[in-house]
């Protein structure tokens, strides 16, 4: 294996390749008040980055309605706040691509690094179609492939085995903490997008995507 040598770029989807987060927080809104449950943006927080079972249980766990399930029934209100997020999701279009990304796709398709996206998301391959993003990724990740969700490492260690690059020839970017623990555990270099804060176990921290920058990427890939 060649060492400081970088080879393959792994995106999570959500607050790096565009913002379908606040799509995401309608849906489950939605959700919520159907059941009767409380849920604002602030409690939102503590879904970024996690399954949507899990995102589910959180919820519940807010009106202390957890045990009040079964579990085919936690399936299908899971199922219905995927059929209103779908539903948000045709509002997309490519204007709705993140500062700088457009840019930072075409810098690595040109050097001919490799792409992945590591998504929790299973409607990741419609998200990034509606973008006109598809074009860019030498894989898409599927979430019903990978037995744990992040903050295990299994999403990115899946990108990086199909993409034929070993761990520690890849970056990965994330906006969530979840996803700079599972990018860690991996192997992979992690560059974080948000604040020092919300960041801090990221090896590189940068203020928003408009940062990204191949140069300055394998600047400091090599000297890490």
């Amino acid at each position: 294996m060649e060492k400081n040598n970088l080879k393959a770029v792994v995106f999570d989807l959500d607050g790096v390749l565009t913002d379908s987060a606040k799509y995401h927080y309608q849906a489950w809104k939605m959700l919520a008040d159907k059941l009767g449950i409380p849920f604002d943006e602030e409690y939102n927080e503590k879904l970024k980055g996690v399954s949507r079972m899990e995102s589910l249980e959180l919820i519940l766990q807010n009106g202390n309605a957890q045990d009040k399930y079964t579990q085919e029934e936690k399936v299908a209100m899971a199922t219905e706040k995927n059929e209103f997020y779908k539903q948000l999701l045709h509002q997309i279009t490519p204007e709705d691509v993140l500062p700088g990304i457009h840019d930072f796709l075409e810098q690595l398709k040109a050097a001919g690094i490799k792409t992945a996206v590591a998504s929790v998301s299973h409607n990741a391959p419609f998200i990034l179609e509606r973008l006109e993003l598809d074009k860019y990724f030498d894989y898409i990740c599927d979430a019903a492939q990978v037995p744990r969700a992040k903050p295990f490492p299994d999403i990115f260690l899946s990108a990086a085995q199909n993409l034929g690059v070993e761990p520690a020839n890849c970056i990965g970017v994330e906006d969530a903490q979840a996803g700079i623990q599972a990018i860690n555990a991996a192997g992979m270099m992690s560059a974080g997008v948000g604040t020092e804060s919300q960041m801090q176990e990221a090896k590189l921290i940068l203020p928003s995507t408009a940062k990204l920058e191949l140069g300055m990427l394998k600047e400091y890939f090599q000297l890490a």
